[in-house]
């Protein structure tokens, strides 16, 4: 069984760790401009690095399913190389954003375009499995 998930775990690993990077990141930069919990306002670069945080937490339980869906179901080392795009092009968002709000954009299509692909690949998975565990039809054969 762990065979089969190894990837997928490495991955979800490095995300919890990317997060954690991305908290500390604010942490930091509270210290550095001097704003204290709860306030969430300040000069335009911490309100950046606040906001990329936010951001990336916001879309990480969305990812997290998706990556072990399209893993299971799917492919898991597709889904695993398809997690690491994703990661990357959150570390990218993450630090343009915190230069200029405009440095975002790419990074954040990218991603965005990633978890599309986890998505055809979550749905395709899981409608093989029914139609081919409650049906009878393999549509990988019929292909």
């Amino acid at each position: 069984m762990l065979d089969q998930i190894h990837l997928l775990a490495a991955v979800t690993v490095l995300g919890v760790l990317e997060q954690a990077y991305f908290f500390l990141q604010v942490i930091y930069a509270r210290r550095v401009f001097g704003i204290s919990p709860p306030k969430i306002s300040g000069p335009p670069e911490f309100e950046r690095i606040f906001r990329a945080q936010v951001n990336s937490s916001e879309y990480f339980p969305i990812f997290l399913a998706l990556l072990w869906q399209a893993g299971l179901f799917f492919h898991q080392g597709l889904a695993a190389a398809l997690g690491l795009l994703y990661l990357c092009a959150r570390y990218c968002y993450f630090m343009g954003y915190r230069a200029s709000s405009s440095e975002r954009l790419a990074p954040i299509y990218f991603s965005t375009g990633v978890l599309w692909i986890l998505v055809a690949a979550a749905v395709l998975g899981i409608l093989h499995f029914f139609l081919s565990h409650y049906v009878g039809l393999n549509i990988l054969q019929l292909l």
